[in-house]
């Protein structure tokens, strides 16, 4: 197994308040991907992947209906995506993407989880080089070799493919993720993927224990709790 990527388990999330954030967050997303790519998963793979996503975590049908109809009426809230990079607890690089209707009040809000903890926020491009961004997706199966030649065949780019344990993981870049997943699914069928999305992979990891681990822990806590927050991604190995 090569490349650490993070397979988030929002939906384990314990407490009514922590659940109400993951469902705003993921209400927020749907809207906005609804809104920019198209009100018809079918023509929206984005928005496919989204929602499948939604639902894994156990997001309320109702939520996600709710989102897709706000976009649909063509009104509601302008959010513009932004990211914020810089260093965490034991010199560990972060990436932080947010939605957001007020950049300002969202890079403030960022910037003071960096300093609760004594790190410091970055400018554009500071740690995002040391992440490569990658279309992921984790599947069963048991032939890397026939999964490769399908890609290839369909003309996708492809970073790397892993098997292990009987599961297959594709890696390709990000500007793939749409011809990917359409050359995996005409190739072996309505796949259930454990993993589906985008996200930023380090290409190196970081080590971190004993007091380091409680800071780390504390500044994701800390970001996550941020409404405007979507994803965090990082490069710390506990």
């Amino acid at each position: 197994m090569g490349r650490a990527f993070q397979n988030r388990k929002e939906s384990m999330a314990k407490t009514s308040d922590q659940k109400a954030k993951v469902y705003s967050k993921y209400g927020r997303e749907i809207y906005v991907c609804a809104k920019s790519g198209g009100i018809d998963p079918n023509g929206n793979l984005a928005l496919r992947s989204l929602i499948d996503r939604a639902k894994k975590d156990q997001v309320p049908t109702h939520v996600i209906d709710k989102a897709i109809d706000k976009a649909k009426g063509g009104g509601g809230e302008d959010f513009d995506t932004a990211r914020y990079e810089g260093f965490g607890p034991g010199n560990t690089m972060v990436i932080v993407d947010c939605l957001s209707d007020n950049p300002n009040r969202t890079f403030g809000d960022v910037r003071t989880c960096f300093n609760k903890v004594k790190c410091k926020i970055g400018g554009q491009g500071s740690v995002s080089h040391m992440f490569d961004h990658s279309a992921i997706f984790v599947f069963n199966g048991d032939d890397e070799e026939a999964v490769l030649e399908a890609l290839m065949m369909a003309d996708v780019d492809v970073t790397d493919i892993e098997l292990e344990d009987g599961k297959v993981t594709v890696f390709a870049p990000h500007t793939e993720y749409a011809k990917a997943k359409t050359a995996l699914t005409d190739a072996f069928g309505e796949i259930e993927f454990d993993v589906d999305e985008i996200q930023f992979v380090a290409q190196n990891m970081t080590e971190i224990s004993g007091e380091e681990v409680e800071q780390f822990d504390r500044f994701l806590d800390l970001l996550n709790d941020l409404d405007d927050v979507q994803r965090v991604y990082h490069n710390a190995e506990y």
